[in-house]
């Protein structure tokens, strides 16, 4: 009973599945700071329930749902329970949703979800079993269940991002300085020398630049030294210099903050993504070493039948989840009896 209490999050990626990031963690005292991605959050509720506010209200998303949000939207997350919560998420690009989007969907324009919570126990099922196709090294059921996945969220809950155009004198005064902010992350000016610089006054360029990003100039560029340290241990760099590089005082002080926002330390980050196959067809970590319920098994489980269309007209999308094993089995995407209609 003890080892289901416990906090574990694995970050990583699989180098089939280009432009995705992917996720497994159950959180108990996790809160995660006011921060944006650059990547769609698509994250799957396996059990509890996540809190995070979005959109000037807190969101609630329990078992069987997913929460959702569209890249650079600012956001937090937290237990909505005394027991956390338990979940797998994949972090596709724009540019890949904008690409399966075109693909299936009749949406024009830049695709986003339309609300940041959907209950829909079937593409819960999808999104893990996904994630348990990249612990197989099954390119083929990964990318497929993917592809169903989102274009299932998008036809259930898709819409067209409305543009952002800097109309107004103050939001082209934040652009301004968070193009400063970008050029001198390691070395920021103060609010009030920033202000000076642009011809404004402190508490005005404060309002602008809330009312333009959703948070104020310090926490934008916290989380944006994050993103840039992301970018670094991805390339190879050390953490204590990718630290540095961004304005961090030390590497602590960027453990602080990255486990704040990724969810995981840089360290544990960089080892993942560097290492997740040290040979092909090899992973660091199996799926069923992500099992809390003390039944851990290594019988094969089918997946559930695919029975959504992947062309603009298909059939009508069921809404009852496959039936298949839980969520955080070891079941294998080879099995699997369905597959998209063409």
């Amino acid at each position: 009973m003890a080892e289901t209490r416990k906090e574990r999050a694995r970050h990583w990626r699989y180098e089939e599945l280009p432009g995705v990031d992917l996720l497994r963690a159950r959180y108990i005292r996790k809160s995660f700071v006011r921060h944006t991605h650059e990547h769609f959050v698509i994250a799957a509720i396996a059990d509890g329930v996540e809190v995070f506010h979005h959109g000037g209200g807190d969101q609630y998303a329990g078992a069987g749902a997913l929460a959702l949000v569209n890249p650079d939207t600012p956001h937090t997350g937290r237990a909505g329970v005394p027991e956390g919560w338990q979940y797998g998420a994949v972090y596709p690009s724009p540019d890949v949703v904008a690409a399966i989007a075109a693909e299936t969907t009749t949406l024009r324009g830049t695709p986003g979800f339309v609300t940041p919570v959907l209950d829909d126990p079937y593409t819960v099922r999808l999104v893990h079993q996904v994630l348990r196709a990249t612990d197989e090294g099954n390119a083929l059921a990964a990318d497929t269940l993917l592809r169903v996945a989102v274009t299932r969220l998008l036809r259930l809950n898709g819409g067209t991002l409305p543009r952002r155009e800097v109309r107004t004198a103050g939001a082209r005064t934040a652009a301004r300085a968070r193009a400063v902010l970008e050029e001198r992350m390691a070395a920021p000016p103060t609010l009030e020398q920033l202000a000076a610089d642009l011809g404004t006054s402190p508490f005005a360029l404060l309002r602008a630049f809330r009312d333009t990003y959703g948070m104020p100039p310090h926490t934008w560029l916290t989380d944006a030294r994050v993103r840039r340290a992301r970018r670094l241990l991805d390339a190879g760099t050390t953490p204590s210099e990718a630290a540095v590089t961004v304005g961090f005082t030390d590497q602590p002080h960027l453990n602080r903050h990255f486990s704040r926002i990724v969810g995981v330390p840089p360290g544990a980050y960089q080892r993942e993504r560097k290492n997740v196959q040290d040979a092909r067809g090899g992973l660091s970590v199996t799926s069923g070493a992500w099992q809390w319920n003390g039944q851990q098994s290594t019988s094969t489980r089918t997946y559930g039948q695919i029975t959504e269309g992947m062309t603009r007209s298909g059939p009508e999308e069921s809404r009852t989840a496959p039936s298949s094993g839980t969520l955080w089995a070891s079941g294998s995407p080879s099995d699997s009896p369905g597959s998209p209609s063409a």
